[in-house]
């Protein structure tokens, strides 16, 4: 998985997002100020095609409409606004229609500046982009790969608001949990990944495990032009990736894991390497 997985493109010309409080709004009308936050938002580098052909299959999405703009368009949001959610959700199915044996999980678990209308209307948007291919809230343990080809079905959508309850293709977000450890110091981070994954549900949610270290205030005053790849990623991705080579998948093991910037290292290939441990197992149990 990719961790803000629609970074990867920020407008810094238009004006902050909701998602940010009064002060940086009040600050980010200097163009530079925009500038620096651009390079403090973007936490990946490809676009969702590019992400989906280097083995991405969980999408991590944060959306909001533009306070102000007529209509009820969605964007996708982090500090500053996205594309529109339409954009890329279209994407995402061109990739689906060529490869009909692939699965993607796409999270919405952030909403900005958007009510009950706004959420019908994106709603409607991610049936319109998908249709049959969407799955319906199922028992968790029943969602095989053979499951999914049986039926044709090729996208989960996870939904973190009360309106899932209204539309049987949309999964409630506690099926999702993703705890997130909210550090710069990589130590503590694995700490976290490890007491978490101790502690995640035996049965009937996915997990994420979000490899991701989180910038602070000062953390961004001190670097303010390296912005977070250099300050943060960067340094510290190698022993994220070492973590990831040591972890087993199955019950009470990883499930999904998620990065910045997937392609500085061979995150997504180490990721999908550690099914062959599911296979060694089944080989050894006939």
């Amino acid at each position: 998985g990719s961790h803000d997985s629609f970074s990867y493109w920020v407008d810094e010309k238009s004006p902050v997002g909701p998602d940010q409080a009064t002060a940086i709004k009040r600050l980010a009308r200097i163009s530079l100020v925009r500038k620096i936050m651009k390079k403090w938002s973007v936490t990946q580098n490809l676009t969702f095609k590019e992400q989906l052909e280097g083995g991405i299959r969980y999408f991590d999405l944060r959306v909001s409409s533009k306070p102000g703009e007529i209509g009820q368009e969605i964007y996708f949001i982090h500090g500053l606004f996205g594309i529109k959610v339409w954009d890329g959700l279209k994407e995402m199915n061109s990739f689906l229609e060529q490869h009909p044996k692939e699965v993607i999980f796409l999270d919405f678990n952030h909403f900005y500046a958007m009510d009950d209308s706004h959420h019908h209307f994106l709603i409607n948007r991610i049936r319109s982009a998908f249709e049959s291919k969407l799955c319906r809230v199922e028992c968790v343990e029943y969602v095989t790969l053979l499951y999914m080809w049986e039926k044709k079905h090729q996208v989960l959508i996870f939904y973190h608001h009360p309106l899932y309850q209204e539309y049987p293709f949309l999964w409630p977000g506690n099926k999702m949990p993703a705890p997130w450890a909210n550090t710069t110091n990589v130590h503590k981070l694995l700490q976290f990944l490890e007491t978490t994954l101790g502690e995640r549900s035996r049965y009937g949610t996915f997990h994420v495990s979000q490899a991701i270290l989180t910038p602070r205030v000062k953390t961004i005053a001190r670097h303010l032009i390296r912005g977070l790849k250099n300050t943060l990623v960067h340094r510290n991705l190698p022993m994220i990736l070492n973590w990831v080579k040591a972890q087993k998948p199955g019950v009470m093991g990883v499930n999904i894991i998620t990065s910045d910037f997937v392609e500085l290292v061979d995150f997504a290939a180490t990721v999908i390497a550690l099914n062959d441990l599911l296979l060694e197992e089944d080989d050894s149990a006939t």
